[in-house]
């Protein structure tokens, strides 16, 4: 497995992001667009970036500067847990409210208030688990 976040691991993310069809499609029936840093809590930048164009991942790597719609952040060990266990909508609540996990850029409480980017971004953390 490549380190979380790397170049590989974010290639490996954007294809399982395409493969599966809860995320994908269901974010291109609302034209969805976004660049998503992804990173560790604590430091500067993001390490890696996911662009998504119509609910699809076009292209994913390390970060280099590009300008983020989201930037989610959480320790190591939390990421961890979630890519190995995803949370649920009841806990990327309690995640969010213990700062858990940040969004240093993003506004979790308006997308988690739309159903039709709250159940994608659930099933983000399982698509994950499987980059």
């Amino acid at each position: 497995m490549a380190d979380l976040f790397s170049d590989e691991w974010m290639k490996s993310l954007m294809e399982q992001w395409n493969a599966e069809p809860e995320l994908s499609d269901a974010l291109a029936q609302i034209n969805f667009n976004s660049v998503i840093g992804y990173g560790f809590d604590g430091e500067d930048t993001p390490r890696g970036v996911l662009d998504v164009q119509n609910g699809k991942a076009v292209s994913a790597g390390t970060y280099n500067g590009e300008t983020l719609n989201w930037d989610l952040r959480a320790s190591f060990d939390n990421w961890n847990k979630w890519l190995a266990k995803p949370p649920g909508m009841m806990g990327l609540g309690m995640a969010y409210t213990s700062r858990k996990l940040k969004f240093n850029v993003g506004d979790y409480g308006a997308m988690i208030k739309d159903p039709r980017m709250a159940g994608p971004f659930i099933k983000s953390f399982t698509v994950m688990g499987r980059a």
